[in-house]
């Protein structure tokens, strides 16, 4: 058992390091301390197998491999993720779709006599909408903030732009308390997994 720990902790070590992480970042990515990582890498302990499954999905290998000794000279190849760039690609095409919907609204309304740039305005929120969808199934979570609060001053601005008429300007004040909730509700992070 003390021969598996010790070769798990050094493929694990290999793995995160030709991945660009530190124990910290692989610790954040599996919701253990970065103290675990340090306990499993030297040998100490090893992760349980949905960690292992884990470990392995983030390098693009098997668990088999993470348990298997290599050779030192042995070269690793750590699948990189070949699907980031397709997501990028697939979350700029909706979006450009979105905004050629609204250019398309626009054109048929302006051929009609009505002629209405709001129609660009409410495109702004629906972006946002779908980039925060898209972003929180399979990108950086770190930008929902960005993108929460982006979504919030839309929706307030959309709302103003809408009735200016009234001259609602009363409803930026609503977006301060929500932009100081947004960040407080951002800020709040798990207590890593203790072993």
């Amino acid at each position: 058992m003390e021969d598996m720990k010790k070769v798990a902790g050094e493929n694990i070590t290999r793995l995160r390091t030709s991945l660009s992480m530190t124990q910290a970042q692989l610790g954040e990515q599996l919701n253990y301390s970065e103290m675990s990582v340090s306990k499993w890498e030297r040998g100490e302990s090893i992760p349980d197998v949905f960690v292992l499954k884990q470990i392995a999905d983030l390098a693009g290998v098997t668990v088999d491999y993470i348990i298997t000794p290599h050779d030192l000279d042995e070269e690793l190849k750590v699948e990189k993720k070949a699907h980031r760039y397709s997501r990028r690609f697939i979350t700029l095409t909706v979006l450009a779709g979105i905004w050629a919907l609204a250019v398309l609204v626009f054109v048929i309304l302006w051929l009609c006599g009505i002629i209405n740039w709001l129609v660009f305005i409410y495109a702004i929120p629906v972006s946002l909408i779908t980039l925060l969808v898209l972003n929180s199934i399979w990108g950086d979570r770190s930008w929902n903030l960005y993108i929460v609060s982006g979504l919030v001053w839309g929706i307030i601005c959309s709302i103003y732009l809408s009735f200016l008429q009234f001259n609602w300007w009363q409803l930026f004040l609503l977006g301060i308390p929500a932009q100081i909730i947004i960040i407080f509700a951002f800020s709040i992070r798990r207590k890593p997994k203790k072993q």
